[in-house]
């Protein structure tokens, strides 16, 4: 979750069926854990989120630095830093959204390979000295009303693409709202990342639809894509052969 100072709200929880879900004063999830498996990613669409992992090689996919702008529930934190093993950041306005997660849902402390840093994500990219410094970027930024991104501009997203490796970093965005609220976000993402860098994922159910974008990468042949979704359903316990068939390029603009 990411929003402006004036409109935080505070962090609360409920419980259901062995699940813990993180809420911001309204009945609207904003992540999810379950109390036995907290490192398994329990939301569908957070699991989309994952997708990048087919955009890069197999054996460099759990290599870098990831980051996430928004922390929710912690999932996709909690997944790159303790089950990929990566150097991860994430970028949360809320402070108590963050500690929640230290008190709820099992975020560890700061160390040599996490940092959690309270800020504004837009204000976050924009600065020089994260430039080119991600391999992956996760986006989640929604706040209490989920209406629509919180921060959803061609400058923003400029800025996500100017945190990325120019050599093959992918972003993941989660859009969830109206639809012309998607198209209009599809649209800004293009404009900066280019139409051919730009991948759709099919909608779950609730209507969280997630977006990949791409610098400089080269998409390999279906054979070689078939093998990451493999690998990473086998290593990482995620459902990649069922993203592979869910993928589709952005199609063109209307008219």
């Amino acid at each position: 979750m990411s929003s402006r100072p004036q409109d935080l709200v505070g962090a609360t929880l409920s419980e259901h069926g062995g699940v813990r879900y993180l809420h911001l004063d309204s009945a609207w999830v904003q992540g999810a854990m379950r109390l036995s498996k907290p490192n398994q990613l329990e939301l569908e669409y957070i699991q989309r989120m994952m997708a990048w992992m087919l955009w890069r090689p197999q054996d460099e996919v759990a290599e870098g630095h990831a980051v996430q702008l928004g922390l929710g529930a912690g999932a996709i934190t909690r997944f790159c830093h303790q089950v990929l093993r990566m150097r991860t950041t994430v970028v949360e306005i809320n402070p108590t959204v963050i500690a929640a997660n230290r008190l709820w849902f099992r975020l560890p402390p700061d160390d040599k390979r996490l940092a959690v840093v309270e800020d504004d994500a837009a204000a976050w990219v924009a600065e020089a000295a994260h430039a080119g410094s991600a391999q992956v970027l996760n986006v989640d930024l929604y706040d209490h009303e989920a209406a629509a991104p919180v921060l959803d501009d061609e400058a923003f997203y400029a800025g996500c693409r100017d945190v990325l490796d120019a050599h093959g970093g992918v972003m993941t965005v989660n859009l969830f709202g109206r639809d012309a609220s998607f198209t209009h976000s599809t649209e800004r993402i293009a404009a900066v990342f280019g139409r051919d860098q730009v991948w759709t994922l099919r909608p779950t159910r609730e209507g969280n639809t997630v977006i990949v974008a791409a610098r400089g990468v080269v998409v390999p042949g279906r054979d070689e894509l078939s093998a990451r979704a493999a690998h990473i359903e086998a290593r990482y316990g995620l459902p990649a052969r069922k993203w592979l068939r869910m993928v589709r390029p952005l199609p063109a603009p209307a008219g």
